[in-house]
């Protein structure tokens, strides 16, 4: 079987209340005998970095995997560095063999770029959760997607970088793809099932939840499971109402801009459902 080489780039921020899936994507990353796990790196997003960073390292030590670097780990012995040179050097050691697997803002990324330029040819892919391409948001407040919300001018400068990639967004909706893979896991999805009813309480109650990041790391190794089509994205940057909104072509003019991305327009929830449990119930 072959297997693809990849960096995670998270804002792991499972646990009470917290959403679930950064923890899914990393647990089905490993789990993937398809996946392997070069190197992690955390970003500041769902939670800030010091908390992603430990809370990575404690579902890493959960696992038992001790072979793959995590750079800032403060839960186990630390790698020295900082996330983008570690992603350069990583890259430029092996080159047309890595994916980064982007399942929070695109800070590092765009970090990474800006140190060399010569990772957009040296990179595989660029595989990345985010992104709303066919609407916005529930509110006015925050009307993009959050990884994108959160640094939209790091997404901007990906999106105009040149590099292969790929956007696994929140169009592509998965229902009832729950599972607990540790007892910590299952309580952590029901208090964020618990957390979301309080969060909104206009909406009705759900028995399951959506888990776009772990989509994000299958795609990696069975890219069938989603339909993409290439097309021209732009965001909108700064701090009005329209921060982090996306602008996306779908090339359907006479004269169509040049595509930056493929984007992921449909997903098949039950083949997802079905890897992803088969995966997560062998750990």
């Amino acid at each position: 079987m072959p297997v693809t080489r990849i960096i995670l780039d998270t804002d792991l921020s499972m646990g009470y209340g917290a959403d679930v899936d950064d923890g899914f994507a990393l647990a089905l990353a490993h789990a993937d005998p398809a996946i392997q796990m070069d190197l992690i790196t955390t970003v500041n997003g769902n939670t800030d970095i010091e908390s992603a960073t430990i809370l990575t390292g404690v579902l890493l030590n959960r696992f038992g995997i001790q072979d793959t670097p995590l750079v800032r780990d403060t839960a186990r012995p630390p790698t020295p560095g900082y996330a983008p040179v570690a992603i350069v050097e990583q890259i430029l050691a092996n080159p047309g063999e890595i994916t980064i697997v982007a399942i929070g803002p695109l800070t590092n990324v765009a970090i990474t770029l800006l140190l060399e330029p010569q990772i957009k040819t040296a990179i595989k892919e660029l595989v990345i959760m985010g992104g709303v391409f066919f609407g916005t948001m529930y509110s006015r407040d925050k009307p993009g997607e959050f990884n994108v919300f959160s640094d939209p001018e790091a997404a901007r400068a990906v999106l105009r970088s040149g590099i292969p990639q790929r956007w696994i967004g929140l169009d592509c909706t998965l229902r009832k793809a729950s599972s607990s893979f540790a007892a910590f896991a299952g309580d952590a999805i029901m208090a964020y099932i618990d957390y979301q009813a309080v969060r909104f309480p206009g909406r009705p109650k759900t028995e399951s939840i959506p888990i776009y990041d772990p989509l994000a790391v299958a795609v990696v190794s069975k890219p069938d499971l989603c339909k993409h089509r290439d097309m021209a994205v732009s965001i909108i940057t700064g701090d009005g109402e329209t921060r982090g909104i996306m602008i996306a072509d779908r090339l359907e003019t006479p004269s169509p801009p040049i595509p930056n991305c493929r984007v992921a327009v449909d997903v098949d929830s039950e083949a997802f459902r079905s890897h992803f449990l088969t995966f997560i119930q062998t750990l």
